[in-house]
């Protein structure tokens, strides 16, 4: 049971620092030679890289960042297939009841790390992208579901703030209604939750009439988050 749950910390750690590399701050840092985070929101994710440097680094901060979450938790599914021939797993273990709490527990260990980024001083993006690449490798309908709902707000009011909380809202519903494990639908709740708190200063701005949309450019942390 120890060297179980030895390895079960480990893939947790892993998963925070997974979430922890500074994708958006490396991109900036090497293209532009400047701190993302003294520009636009100060936050390292996709969308302040969008408005800094433009479509192309953007997206591939987007994919990037995405992949972390699908890296984190595939590093669940090959633990869950690895220990059973190392003898990893004690008998007293049902791996089908294990494996989506530790699925969740990694996801939001990773979403951690992506916005408290232990190389960033503990701070980072508001954990979007890799919330999406988390939910694709747990359930690849909600998070397909969950991209339709953003892509949709974006497409109406082209504003990504507004998007993102949309689909932090309709997750948990999701995952209900395609009748998913009990730690997922908590993970949708949690997950949400955190990322709406993220965005509290772009909620400020919504209601009151200010938050950018895309393509507005900005230059300072107290203009758009």
């Amino acid at each position: 049971m120890a060297i179980w749950l030895t390895g079960c910390g480990a893939i947790v750690v892993i998963a925070y620092l997974l979430g922890s590399f500074p994708t958006g701050y490396i991109a900036v840092k090497q293209l532009k030679g400047i701190d993302i985070r003294e520009v636009g929101s100060g936050s390292t994710g996709a969308t302040n890289v969008l408005r800094t440097l433009g479509k192309g680094p953007g997206a591939l901060v987007l994919v990037l960042d995405s992949l972390k979450g699908v890296l984190a938790i595939a590093l669940v599914y090959w633990l869950f297939n690895f220990a059973p021939s190392q003898n990893f797993i004690p008998s007293t273990v049902d791996a089908q009841v294990w494996q989506p709490w530790l699925v969740t527990i990694v996801g939001l260990a990773a979403i951690l790390g992506h916005s408290k980024s232990i190389f960033l001083g503990f701070t980072g993006g508001k954990s979007v992208a890799i919330s999406l690449g988390i939910l694709l490798a747990m359930s690849w309908q909600v998070g397909l579901a969950t991209a339709g709902v953003f892509a949709v707000v974006v497409a109406i009011s082209r504003l990504v703030s507004l998007s993102s909380i949309a689909g932090a809202i309709t997750v948990s519903i999701f995952m209900i209604l395609l009748h998913q494990p009990l730690p997922y639908v908590l993970f949708g709740i949690a997950g949400g939750l955190y990322v709406i708190l993220r965005h509290r200063t772009n909620i400020e701005r919504l209601l009151a009439g200010t938050e950018p949309k895309i393509g507005q450019n900005v230059e300072t942390p107290e203009q758009i988050g």
